[in-house]
């Protein structure tokens, strides 16, 4: 298979990231394993560290569809890479999804019971979240329209791609080593998550999004594992996402990294002027 490394690392990284990201929301939700929402944040934050550190050699850790077409425009990856970028990571998202189902299955269907909660009505999304985000759910203090929905979602991808590109960009002198970098991507997605997940439960990964919730679709939430019926899931939760990322890598490119790239003779940062 053509490029089976990339396929590989792809698949394996984002399967561990979903797989410890929802299983975070999985045990808050059955077994109130979580306070609060810092908590879950930290655990995709670690989650996705540790997938990029055991990929990045094998593809470069995207992990994400919204990176990979950011990476693309703004040439970091060839074109005829990106179907084997996204089938891996969809298939990875699938995959933690059916792996999250097979071992709490049997607890959702004893919280569904205790709770007298019929799976496949409105009020599944109570164990449906677990899988898929939801903007306005149920039950929620926050008031999300879909733009705003689709707003907090491109700019949480926004700022993370931001930060990727800036931890990533040799001629940033500031950035940490390539050692510290991914546990500096885990820390963004940790902050991001702190600031729109009351919103969007922030999804800022189209795959991330779409594998968990076909797999709660599969096994009888039906309906309700989306989000509306006006077509919320595909705007706010891939829409979205591939736009922040692609604004911030036009932003970048064009903006940010030139200025880095040019030479300044009264630089701030200079050592001999900061010791006068």
């Amino acid at each position: 298979m053509r490029y089976s490394k990339e396929f590989i690392g792809e698949m394996l990284g984002t399967f561990m990231m979903v797989l410890f990201g929802c299983g975070s929301v999985a045990v808050t939700v059955l077994f109130n394993a979580h306070q609060g929402l810092m908590q879950i944040a930290l655990a995709w934050g670690i989650g996705v560290t540790l997938a990029i550190y055991l990929t990045r050699h094998l593809s470069c850790a995207h992990l994400n569809p919204a990176v990979t077409l950011a990476m693309w425009i703004g040439k970091r990856m060839a074109v005829r890479k990106i179907p084997t970028y996204l089938t891996a990571q969809f298939s990875g998202a699938i995959l933690a999804g059916f792996v999250i189902y097979l071992l709490f299955g049997p607890s959702i269907s004893a919280f569904e019971s205790t709770h007298n909660i019929v799976r496949g009505s409105a009020q599944s999304i109570q164990t449906a979240k677990m899988f898929g985000e939801y903007y306005a759910a149920p039950g929620s203090l926050a008031i999300v329209s879909m733009p705003l929905g689709m707003a907090a979602e491109a700019l949480g991808t926004f700022l993370l791609l931001l930060m990727i590109f800036a931890l990533t960009e040799g001629c940033n002198v500031g950035r940490p080593n390539d050692a510290m970098a991914p546990m500096f991507i885990g820390l963004t997605v940790t902050s991001i998550i702190g600031l729109i997940a009351p919103l969007t439960q922030a999804g800022l990964n189209p795959a991330r999004d779409f594998g968990p919730r076909m797999v709660a679709w599969i096994f009888g939430w039906g309906n309700a594992a989306f989000p509306d019926q006006s077509g919320g899931f595909f705007f706010v939760y891939i829409l979205a996402p591939i736009i922040g990322g692609i604004l911030a890598s036009l932003f970048f490119v064009y903006l940010i990294e030139p200025a880095m790239k040019r030479q300044s003779t009264s630089c701030c940062c200079d050592d001999q002027t900061s010791k006068k």
